[in-house]
């Protein structure tokens, strides 16, 4: 498998995660309590968790992630998804103004989970922000070429969405920037609505376009669940 074709050096991927978690945080920061409890695109997550989770990597030490982990594991959450369910569970009991301050200090933070690179923290930031901002019908598109970048490396590495493979068949081509990938039917759309498709979210779907987008829509299915990570 070739390398990912990235545009962007570790420092501007480095400065765009600082300005998506800017947006994050201006996003829930305008939020009433009573929208924090209202369910995210992620799957068993409140707006709250989402939140909380975005501050586990750039707020913690390796160790203490690690540490973390190791703990999920041994409670019996032996996949990714559960003990990443479990470690953000945790975290999302801590107040909302404890969370936002939180957030406000993982702005420029280079901190990364055990195992990540600086495109993983990207790509959390840019969907996160789009699990709360379409569960909740507001508009937040992501700046197409940082959408573009993460796209990138979800498409490139297959855990943890494996989109290569479940989107076999289709060629996906971006509408507003210049990127394509896969061979088949096309479908076309938005830098944003691609990223959400590859990161597994069904609610992209209502956004594509193409001939393909009708038999991509029939065969998601229900084993494409909003993705956790």
């Amino acid at each position: 498998m070739s390398a990912p074709d990235y545009w962007m050096t570790e420092d501007d991927v480095w400065a765009t995660v600082a300005a998506a978690r800017t947006t994050f945080v201006e996003l829930v920061g305008g939020l009433g309590p009573a929208d924090w409890e209202r369910p995210s695109l992620c799957a068993g997550w409140r707006v709250h968790d989402v939140a909380a989770h975005l501050t586990l990597a750039p707020t913690s030490s390796r160790a203490a992630l690690a540490r973390g982990l190791a703990r999920a594991l041994l409670r019996g959450r032996t996949s990714f998804d559960g003990m990443m369910d479990l470690l953000t569970r945790e975290a999302g009991t801590r107040p909302r103004e404890e969370i936002l301050d939180a957030l406000r200090a993982a702005v420029g933070s280079r901190r990364l989970a055990p195992g990540t690179t600086p495109h993983v923290a990207l790509v959390d930031a840019l969907v996160h922000t789009q699990d709360v901002a379409v569960a909740l019908g507001i508009e937040v598109p992501a700046p197409p070429v940082a959408a573009r970048e993460a796209a990138e490396r979800v498409w490139a590495v297959s855990f943890p969405f494996h989109a290569r493979r479940r989107l076999a068949g289709f060629r996906l081509v971006a509408a507003d920037v210049p990127w394509q990938r896969g061979e088949g039917q096309q479908v076309t759309a938005s830098m944003t609505a691609l990223l959400l498709l590859l990161t597994g979210r069904p609610a992209a779907l209502a956004h594509l376009d193409g001939d393909g987008a009708r038999r991509l829509a029939r065969s998601f299915g229900s084993h494409d669940r909003e993705e956790l990570p």
